[in-house]
């Protein structure tokens, strides 16, 4: 940024940290200079990618290894002529369906700890959007041990319908946890979209947050 950028970002934070109000072209212009990571692309991730675009986000970092399967239209964020494509690539496409601007990067990957070390350093905040207990905890492991000071938001407890009122936020530290924290997903509790989206929506709106205040 040059140096009257600068002064006029750190204007916009102090007025959003007194009262919360900010234009959406001052918000979009202290966006478009950060960076966000989302470790997995599928009911979590590509809701909460699709509505992080949506705010003038100015760079994403994708990770993902799964091609997408018509079993997962119920609940991410695609369409069914990218069926069979990395989730990551039709992602990317579909993002640049609403905005060009934003860069992407998109890397068909197994995420293990080195490569999240590797591909996450220069985000502003990492969102975990993993649906396998492993990974979650890998990454945030990884995270807190290898970023001090750097947001991680996690969704965990999705599954079903209704209840919405369980759904909440918790923050440990630099994690942040969305979700009910109970609700695993089951043959019986399945992940639907009105649910997954909920919990998405909600980890990019608290991305956005903790951009605008700087954290």
């Amino acid at each position: 940024m040059q140096g009257r950028d600068v002064r006029f970002s750190i204007k916009l934070t102090k007025a959003y940290l007194c009262n919360k109000i900010m234009k959406y072209l001052d918000i979009k212009y202290v966006l478009k200079n950060k960076v966000v990571g989302i470790a997995g692309c599928g009911g979590l991730g590509s809701n909460c990618a699709m509505a992080l675009v949506r705010t003038g986000l100015g760079r994403l970092v994708l990770a993902d290894h799964d091609r997408l399967e018509e079993g997962n239209l119920n609940r991410q964020y695609f369409f069914r002529d990218q069926l069979g494509e990395h989730k990551v690539s039709a992602l990317k496409e579909n993002i640049h369906r609403v905005d060009t601007d934003c860069e992407v990067e998109a890397h068909v990957i197994q995420l293990e700890p080195a490569s999240v070390i590797e591909l996450f350093a220069e985000c502003d905040v990492i969102v975990e959007a993993f649906d396998t207990d492993h990974a979650k905890q890998m990454i945030i492991e990884t995270v807190l041990s290898e970023f001090p000071g750097k947001a991680i938001v996690s969704g965990q407890g999705l599954a079903g319908f209704g209840n919405n009122e369980s759904i909440t936020t918790r923050r440990l530290d630099d994690l942040y946890i969305i979700g009910d924290g109970e609700l695993e997903v089951t043959e019986d509790q399945p992940p639907l979209g009105p649910r997954v989206a909920v919990v998405a929506n909600m980890q990019a709106n608290l991305v956005v947050e903790l951009l605008l205040k700087g954290e």
